[in-house]
C-alpha cells in the first residue's frame, strides 16, 4: 500500500488560507490608512502659527591695526662711482711718536684734597677785612694796571694755620696768584668746628686785586 504524505494532499487548503488571510490584511490596511490620513491633516491644519521676532543686531566696531613700518631701502652701488686709482696712501712713521711730550703731572697739593665734613666754616681773625690787609700788591702788577681775583683753595689745620694752598682761579704772569698765597698765609686763621672739635678742612678763599687812585 502506497502511503502519500500529508502535505502534499492539504496543500491546496493551505494554499487558499493563505490567499484569504493576505487578501482580508490587506483591506483591513486600506480601511485603518484613510483614518491616519485624517489625523495628520488635524495635526496639520491645528499647528500654532508663531510671528518670530527680529532683532537688529549693531554692526561692531572694526579696530584698525596700524600698518607695519616700512623697510630700510637698501643702498644700491651706482654705476657711475669709481674709484680713482691713482690715490695712495702714505706710510705711517711709527718711530716719531717716542718723541711725543707726556702730559703735565697734576698740580701739588692736588692729590691731597679732601671733603672733611664740619659744621662752622674758617674764618680769619678780625674778618676778612684783615686778610685784604696783608695783600701786597706785586709792583708788575700794579705799574701793568692788571685788578682782578684769585681764588685760592687752601687747608686750614685744626690749629689755625695754613699749610697747603692750590690756585683754582689764576692770573697768570703777574705775580698775583704768589701774592693772594703770601696774604692767607699771613692771615691767623680760626680753625673750623666739627660740633665742638677742631678739624682741618679745605676752603675755597678769594682775594681780590684793586688798585686805588691817589
Amino acid at each position: 500500500m502506497i502511503r502519500h504524505d500529508p502535505l502534499i494532499l492539504n496543500y491546496p487548503v493551505r494554499l487558499r488560507t493563505i490567499t484569504i488571510l493576505v487578501i482580508a490584511g490587506i483591506a483591513f490596511g486600506m480601511y485603518l490608512f484613510p483614518r491616519f490620513l485624517g489625523e495628520a491633516r488635524k495635526i496639520t491644519s491645528g499647528q500654532i502659527n508663531e510671528s518670530i521676532e527680529t532683532i537688529d543686531i549693531p554692526q561692531t566696531e572694526q579696530i584698525k591695526i596700524p600698518e607695519p613700518p616700512s623697510r630700510p631701502t637698501i643702498p644700491v652701488a651706482s654705476d657711475d662711482e669709481f674709484l680713482d686709482e691713482d690715490i695712495t696712501i702714505e706710510d705711517t712713521d711709527f718711530d716719531d711718536l717716542g718723541e711725543w711730550e707726556a702730559p703735565p703731572p697734576p698740580s701739588s697739593g692736588a692729590s691731597q684734597f679732601k671733603f672733611i665734613p664740619y659744621d662752622k666754616a674758617p674764618e680769619p681773625i678780625g674778618g676778612y677785612s684783615a686778610l685784604q690787609r696783608n695783600v701786597v700788591y706785586p709792583d708788575i702788577a700794579m705799574e701793568a694796571g692788571i685788578e682782578g681775583t684769585v681764588v685760592i683753595q687752601a687747608f686750614i689745620n685744626e690749629n689755625g694755620i695754613v699749610t697747603d694752598t692750590i690756585v683754582l682761579k689764576s692770573i697768570p704772569n703777574t705775580g698775583l696768584d704768589d701774592a693772594a698765597i703770601e696774604a692767607i698765609k699771613r692771615t691767623k686763621w680760626k680753625p673750623a668746628l666739627q660740633r665742638d672739635r677742631k678739624v682741618g678742612v679745605w676752603i675755597s678763599i678769594p682775594v681780590n686785586f684793586k688798585l686805588t687812585s691817589n
